[in-house]
């Protein structure tokens, strides 16, 4: 068997799916909750509709805080529910004070 060129590899890594959503739950250990939102076009009535699904990821260093919006990429399946990787913080929850 021929081993793998790096090439192939970089192909794979730009395959994964990548999404953006908010943090909104960090109550499991190494475990987040993201709420990814889109929006799309109604095929019968041609309303936009928002649509919104939850994904679990893994955070390794366990940085994030409910309200963060982070950006999750797919990874092998870490659990049952798990299938996702958290990359990056984009914006900290902002936090007001009256």
């Amino acid at each position: 068997m021929m081993p793998t060129s790096p090439l192939k590899t970089e192909e794979k890594a730009k395959n994964k799916k990548k999404f953006v959503g908010i943090v909104v739950s960090n109550k499991s250990q190494k475990t987040i909750s993201v709420l990814v939102e889109r929006q799309v076009q109604d095929s019968t009535y041609k309303k936009i509709v928002t649509k919104h699904r939850k994904f679990m990821a893994h955070d390794e260093e366990e940085v994030c805080q409910e309200g963060d919006l982070v950006e999750i990429e797919e990874s092998r399946p870490i659990s049952k529910r798990k299938a996702f990787c958290f990359k990056r913080i984009i914006r900290k929850k902002v936090e007001v004070t009256v």
